[in-house]
């Protein structure tokens, strides 16, 4: 039941955001008799769709995330559950949000047997961005990476369109998708001049980008300002007025200050934050603690020397030093490979 409520919650994967993706089934008797999953922010919570006209009296509640007890866009859910006559509730996991938490502390109280735990890795790993914004303050940055077999992502001049194949690129684009923002550089922008927009996979909505341009240094007619929806951090008031939101966090450099970047983004309700930069910020990035997840395509080829690597750092000084990971997930996708690996 619990893995079926599971599957339910995926199917917000894309649309969620900044609210959790959840699920629910309810039962009689080990048959299940209602379903829902919460779409949209604002929209029915799963708990809602799946008793909705349903026969809930004396049946098992299962949800992949602990209900909600407080008035939001929408009424409590534990207001529902209690007045449906539902006496077990079981929940994936506990709700990470402060606002929103000790909805099983309600029904507990109010003599509904409440249980949590089943499958709580999974579910986790279905909201890692809520959970990140919810316990860190700051979304779960996952950096994507299309490289050569011996680690090369661009031509010496910074081109890098296109190292990997067209599967590779079309899953690329899912998980553009799931993010609530992708993140590139001024380097890339320039060099590239993407869009940065998920056009590979339908979705019903596309992802916030954010640019990290230090200097002001793209020009107006770059692509990635079409449509709109963009905001530049930079390290110093832009010289000209443009149709992008700016918020300018010096670092020491004159730069910008990346972990705050982070930390502005969690307070504009970004879970998962998607990086398709350049060498140079990526190796910022990664130096500064910024980086939770690897998302790593290679390609059967090779650049050679002169070509740009994967990531900017400084020289380690024993093999002990260097920087691990562990990968969590290896497939092949098309003829590349996709691995899936988080620092250690």
């Amino acid at each position: 039941m619990m893995a079926r409520a599971l599957a339910l919650a995926e199917k917000g994967l894309y649309t969620a955001t900044p609210n959790p993706r959840v699920g629910a089934v309810l039962t009689q008797d080990d048959t299940v008799v209602g379903e829902g999953w919460h779409e949209k922010a604002g929209g029915p919570h799963a708990e809602v769709l799946a008793i909705a006209g349903k026969k809930a009296e004396g049946g098992t509640l299962y949800v992949t995330l602990e209900p909600c007890s407080h008035h939001g866009r929408t009424p409590p859910c534990t207001e529902l559950i209690l007045k449906s006559g539902i006496k077990r509730v079981v929940a994936a996991v506990l709700d990470p949000n402060p606002k929103a938490a000790h909805g099983g502390k309600v029904l507990a109280g109010n003599k509904v047997q409440f249980e949590s735990g089943l499958m709580e890795a999974e579910a986790k790993e279905l909201n890692i961005g809520f959970f990140s914004r919810m316990t860190r303050g700051r979304p779960w940055v996952r950096m994507k990476i299309a490289a050569t077999l011996d680690g090369r992502t661009a031509l010496a001049d910074g081109r890098s369109q296109w190292i990997t194949g067209p599967e590779a690129r079309k899953d690329g684009h899912r998980w553009r998708a799931r993010a609530c923002a992708i993140l590139s550089g001024a380097g890339t922008v320039n060099a590239d001049d993407p869009r940065l927009t998920v056009r590979e996979v339908q979705t019903p909505r596309q992802p916030l980008k954010v640019i990290v341009d230090g200097r002001n240094e793209i020009p107006e007619k770059a692509k990635v300002f079409e449509g709109g929806n963009i905001l530049i951090f930079s390290g110093s008031a832009p010289a000209r007025t443009t149709a992008a939101e700016h918020v300018v966090l010096p670092n020491k450099d004159k730069k910008v200050e990346l972990p705050l970047m982070l930390e502005e983004l969690g307070r504009r309700g970004i879970n998962e934050l998607h990086v398709e930069a350049g060498f140079r910020l990526n190796g910022s990035l990664v130096r500064e603690g910024c980086v939770d997840e690897f998302l790593l395509y290679l390609n059967p080829s090779f650049l050679g020397d002169e070509a740009q690597g994967m990531l900017s750092l400084p020289a380690f000084s024993s093999l002990e030093a260097r920087l691990r990971t562990r990968v969590s997930a290896l497939e092949r996708v098309g003829e590349d490979i996709r691995i899936l690996a988080r620092p250690v």
